[in-house]
């Protein structure tokens, strides 16, 4: 078994060499800052992202010690991936069944036009939607897809009538109800 220390020089040894994908150089110029951060991730950042994605709340010295770092070293090397954008921020995970929502909608929604102004005002108007758990523009049949939570056929029945048939530009809408939850938020 390798001591904490050997895996720090193995992975220190590893991401000195980053391979830069080629043709870089030609399209080095194009490239913006953020991009040319996120392609030199390493394998030490990927351990950090990776414990992370599972462990949210750990701490630095938690995050190190899955990496092979101290808590000081895992804490800059956070620092510099949430300045790069790869985590997006923290958030809790909620149980949706325990609050009553225990029935997952699956809603197809076509709208009556693709400009840039028909799909901005209709994904506006989703943003400012409760109950919706995530809005995904299609290619396809349908223009988007929905899923949403919701307490029951009732209360989809609400949030069809008051909220989903007044979404502008919606000219079709179809649903379709989940009979379980297979996998869910898995990275």
């Amino acid at each position: 078994m390798s001591t904490k220390r050997e895996k720090k020089e193995k992975l220190a040894h590893k991401s000195a060499t980053v391979i830069q994908p080629q043709g870089i150089s030609e399209r080095g110029a194009a490239l913006s800052k953020r991009e040319q951060a996120l392609s030199n991730f390493d394998e030490l950042d990927h351990a950090i992202l990776h414990h992370l994605e599972r462990h949210g709340r750990a701490t630095n010295y938690e995050v190190g010690d899955a990496g092979g770092l101290s808590a000081s070293a895992a804490s800059r090397r956070i620092l510099a991936l949430e300045q790069a954008g790869a985590i997006r921020g923290y958030r809790a995970e909620i149980n949706d069944r325990l609050l009553g929502k225990k029935l997952t909608v699956f809603c197809r929604i076509t709208l009556d036009g693709q400009s840039a102004t028909v799909l901005g005002t209709f994904e506006a108007a989703v943003r400012r939607l409760k109950g919706i758990v995530s809005c995904h523009l299609m290619a396809g049949q349908y223009d988007y897809m929905l899923i949403a939570r919701v307490a029951g056929i009732e209360d989809y029945g609400r949030l069809h009538q008051n909220e989903l048939s007044r979404l502008p530009g919606v000219t079709r809408l179809e649903t379709s109800f989940a009979l379980r939850d297979v996998l869910e938020g898995k990275s």
